[in-house]
């Protein structure tokens, strides 16, 4: 199991976490209304208030919800790293080397979820793609196939490469620094392509966020989003494409 990286915890630390246990908590959806332990009730705290031991996160809790966000694309990105840190000196393994197997495991498992989450939602484009998921359904249903535009020069960027790697291996020859030449613009221009896609999904995001902002009614509501949902899951798809194609050249032509 890889967690991300956290201050180390003192023994100071680990005995202050304790200490703080019995008086703080943050409201999140948990696995069970009652304490799997002593068998309390447990109101949405992740640790029980009455013999402190730490709770399973619910399995239906999204990674927007465990940070206390709303939907939106464009988020505050220091905000989320210290409500990471915060949860992460509530749940990583480190405090509970000495606890019983089953807090152990919670703790494995709620860390787990933790770490998942934030390093989805610190990136922009699994950021996009986890929220397409919620609203929208999988992002395996993102078409991978080319552009339509881009289909015919992609069949001739690919006869291209095929025709450099032939060549590469005799050393260089006038054909060969030629063909370099042609890709190199084809990458140029595909990299062109790569940045004015980049600048719509900001747009999207906008677009999205402004949505989520309104006050709408829910039929209209709806309608809107899936608009925009269907937007960004386009351009995401081509945005793959495009940057598998640069990739695949420069690492083709250097």
């Amino acid at each position: 199991m890889v967690y991300l990286p956290m201050p180390e915890a003192s023994e100071a630390e680990i005995m202050d976490h304790r200490h703080q246990a019995t008086t703080t908590s943050r409201e999140l959806p948990m696995a069970r209304s009652m304490c799997w332990h002593c068998q309390s009730e447990v109101t949405g705290e992740y640790l029980c208030g009455q013999c402190v031991k730490v709770q399973p996160l619910s399995k239906d809790l999204d990674y927007f919800a465990c940070f206390q966000l709303p939907r939106l694309l464009n988020i505050d990105e220091q905000e989320l790293e210290k409500t990471f840190y915060e949860l992460s000196r509530t749940f990583h393994p480190d405090f509970y080397s000495t606890k019983d197997e089953s807090e152990k495991a919670i703790s494995l498992g709620n860390s787990a979820f933790l770490n998942a989450a934030y390093r989805t939602l610190q990136d922009p484009i699994q950021r996009a793609e986890y929220l397409i998921r919620l609203e929208a359904g999988a992002v395996k249903d993102i078409r991978s196939n080319p552009p339509a535009d881009l289909f015919e020069e992609v069949l001739d960027l690919q006869e291209n490469l095929e025709t450099f790697r032939q060549l590469a291996p005799n050393g260089a020859s006038s054909d060969l620094e030629a063909l370099r030449e042609k890709l190199q613009d084809k990458r140029e221009r595909l990299e062109k392509r790569q940045a004015k896609m980049e600048e719509s999904l900001q747009s999207k995001f906008k677009e999205w966020d402004q949505l989520q902002e309104r006050t709408l009614l829910p039929g209209e509501a709806r309608e809107e989003k899936n608009t925009v949902l269907r937007g960004m899951q386009e351009i995401l798809s081509n945005r793959t494409y495009v940057r598998n194609m640069v990739n695949d050249l420069l690492e083709t032509t250097g």
